[in-house]
């Protein structure tokens, strides 16, 4: 499970009914919820919540770091509450399902100085693409990403 809730106590965010809603249908391992996705959840726990709250408190728990926003191509972004956990993603190419993974080793070292054009390199972001197994099953082609 992710410490989402935690940090965010821990943080002093204000922690309305609606934010306390949201941040408890992001908590998890693997969650990688699109905004429609956490609606449709917030909405089954508070029948009042609104869209624009949701989306308002995806922003700000973007914008303070407790979550990110994951954007795949051709896919709507999802959220991933595992912030402070540094891992990758493996993605399927089929039906966009996402996994956090925890590659050995440190992306950046697999980045030679000669491709590294003066810059001071800070980060990296590794999407790892395949097909998961329900995915595989069900068919042989390709899906670009």
């Amino acid at each position: 499970m992710s410490d989402l809730l935690e940090r965010l106590r821990g943080r002093g965010w204000r922690m309305t009914a609606q934010r306390r809603v949201v941040a408890e249908v992001l908590d998890g391992e693997h969650v990688h919820l699109t905004a429609d996705e956490v609606l449709a959840r917030a909405t089954a726990r508070l029948p009042e919540i609104s869209r624009a709250t949701v989306y308002n408190t995806l922003g700000e728990l973007v914008t303070l770091g407790e979550v990110i926003e994951v954007a795949t191509i051709g896919r709507a972004k999802r959220y991933d509450p595992n912030a402070h956990r540094p891992h990758q993603h493996l993605t399927c190419s089929g039906c966009g399902a996402i996994r956090d993974v925890h590659p050995v080793g440190d992306p950046l070292d697999e980045l030679p100085a000669t491709e590294r054009f003066g810059f001071s390199v800070s980060g990296a972001e590794v999407t790892y693409w395949g097909r998961c197994p329900d995915c595989a099953r069900t068919s042989t082609q390709p899906t670009p990403h």
